[in-house]
């Protein structure tokens, strides 16, 4: 509805059951799988309407990739040097690293690039 004042909208809000009120905020921050969401300098509104809560957010927005540690134990690079032959730690290590620290493919890569190496057949 433009052009209407303020505190008329605020009072045909309260008189349809929707609550709003402002929250004080420095920084929102919304963390997805592969990125985060920065808003700075927010206004932020809380509204409450028939039992729901929702919240509006203006602001700077920047968006960062997110990068996951992955972690990378002993054993599987155990797994993966007994399975490949290859007993380069480091060798092993950037090739879990590489796939995300999945060992099936971990070794079916380090399998891969020795045969293209010629050193398997």
């Amino acid at each position: 509805m433009p052009n209407m004042d303020p505190r008329a909208m605020k009072n045909l809000m309260a008189k349809m059951g929707i609550k709003s009120s402002e929250v004080g905020a420095s920084r929102v921050v919304i963390e997805s799988g592969d990125k985060t969401i920065v808003i700075t300098n927010p206004q932020v509104t809380k509204i409450e309407a028939q039992g729901v809560t929702s919240f509006q957010v203006i602001g700077e927005i920047s968006e960062h990739e997110t990068r996951h540690a992955i972690e990378i134990t002993e054993d599987d690079i155990a797994t993966v040097s007994a399975q490949t032959g290859v007993s380069d730690k480091e060798k092993v290590t950037e090739a879990l690293q590489s796939e995300k620290g999945d060992i099936a493919a971990a070794i079916i890569r380090l399998k891969k690039k020795a045969a293209e190496e010629g050193q398997i057949t």
